[in-house]
């Protein structure tokens, strides 16, 4: 599994740049870019970090991925070593990305 840095304080699963989900999914099937793919598992933080859900963040998520073309893409999982969602204040999925996505097409 690869260590996962999230950057997205207004997800409500994100504790101190960790995420609280055992698995995530990155979404973007048609995606050539990192500005193609986002965090399907995004759930916008209400009233600050009041609403999180509890769980112990970890340093390693499972990803599940549909960036196909992603060079560590294998069967739809992730293979990187590392990774980093971004999405500064995003309000929805769409408004993150996976910044470690590199396209295997180039």
């Amino acid at each position: 599994m690869p260590e996962l840095k999230c950057t997205v304080q207004t997800c409500k699963h994100n504790q101190n740049y960790c995420c609280d989900l055992d698995k995530i999914t990155v979404g973007g099937d048609a995606a050539v870019a990192p500005k193609d793919t986002c965090c399907d598992s995004f759930e916008e933080r209400k009233d600050g970090y009041s609403n999180s859900t509890g769980k112990q963040a970890s340093l390693v998520s499972q990803v599940d991925c549909q960036a196909t073309e992603c060079k560590y893409n294998n069967n739809c999982s992730c293979q990187a070593g590392k990774i980093s969602v971004e999405g500064g204040n995003a309000c929805t999925c769409g408004q993150t990305e996976c910044a470690t996505f590199d396209c295997s097409c180039r």
